[in-house]
């Protein structure tokens, strides 16, 4: 049985130097959404999360924007959060992130900054520290993880990194092919998805 209705994209708020990261952004929106999933994601409507929101929603898919009050005239406009099918305004990042976990089946890095990074490599924690079997996917557009899948592959072989069976992280450089790899993925966990929330609530 696939456990995966939703899955969150986490990506930059700005657009980047290269096109390809926000077309990368629009055909997974699209694709999340003529697959019949939710995508759940920052609520930003600028740089590649407006382009993955986009690509969902011109698919009549179903969106689910998180945002924190202090970010929506940063990251987004109140006229474009409309649009969105369910929006969340939460009062803090951590708040933002624990409901951005709670409503996601599985989670998809994209092109993007510090932000991006430090939520992605959360999820992985928590799922190295067994709390969760969602799929993780880098979504390697142009080589961008490159350097960080490197890291990774450095801090194993240095011994930092002990429980990798538990967090395997797909790297898949189409973005149309990401959804294919989650469900293949939802398919074979044989655990629950959902996390233990009164260990989640202390990290």
């Amino acid at each position: 049985m696939n456990t995966i209705r939703s899955i969150c994209v986490y990506c930059g708020s700005s657009p980047g130097r290269d096109v390809t990261y926000a077309k990368a952004g629009h055909l997974l929106g699209r694709s999340i959404a003529k697959s019949g999933l939710r995508l759940i994601y920052g609520g930003g409507t600028r740089g590649i999360m407006g382009a993955v929101a986009e690509g969902a929603m011109r698919a009549g898919g179903k969106v689910t924007g998180i945002i924190p009050r202090f970010l929506i005239n940063r990251e987004a406009t109140e006229t474009a959060l409309d649009r969105l099918d369910e929006l969340v305004i939460t009062e803090n990042m951590h708040e933002r992130k624990h409901t951005m976990f709670e409503k996601s089946d599985a989670f998809v890095a994209l092109p993007g900054g510090i932000g991006t990074v430090e939520e992605i490599i959360e999820i992985m924690t928590w799922g190295q520290l067994g709390h969760h079997r969602k799929p993780i996917v880098f979504g390697n557009i142009g080589g961008f993880w490159d350097p960080m899948l490197a890291l990774l592959d450095h801090m194993m072989a240095e011994g930092f990194i002990h429980t990798a069976q538990r967090v395997r992280p797909l790297v898949v450089d189409d973005p149309e092919a990401i959804v294919a790899a989650i469900m293949v993925a939802g398919s074979s966990v044989d655990a629950p998805t959902e996390g233990v929330q009164s260990v989640i609530d202390k990290l």
